[in-house]
């Protein structure tokens, strides 16, 4: 879909996602989902607030994953 969207999770990601790595992601998907680099001041609020649910859910998404071979989160 977007290629600067890079994978999150380990091993690809040797440390665990920051929220601003998260954060660039979900901001990144609403950008090529939405076909608007940057919104209109009228788009504003429900441009940014998909950033913030995406981003939330990216991270339940990440907290919850179960990689085998590797150690899941407590």
């Amino acid at each position: 879909m977007c290629r600067s969207i890079k994978t999150l999770r380990p091993p690809v990601l040797p440390e665990e996602a920051t929220e601003d790595d998260i954060r660039a992601a979900a901001l990144q998907f609403v950008r090529k989902v939405s076909g608007f680099r940057a919104p209109a001041a009228h788009n504003r609020e429900v441009f940014d607030r998909a950033v913030d649910e995406i981003a939330e859910a990216t991270a339940r998404l990440l907290d919850g994953l179960e990689i085998r071979g590797g150690v899941r989160k407590p």
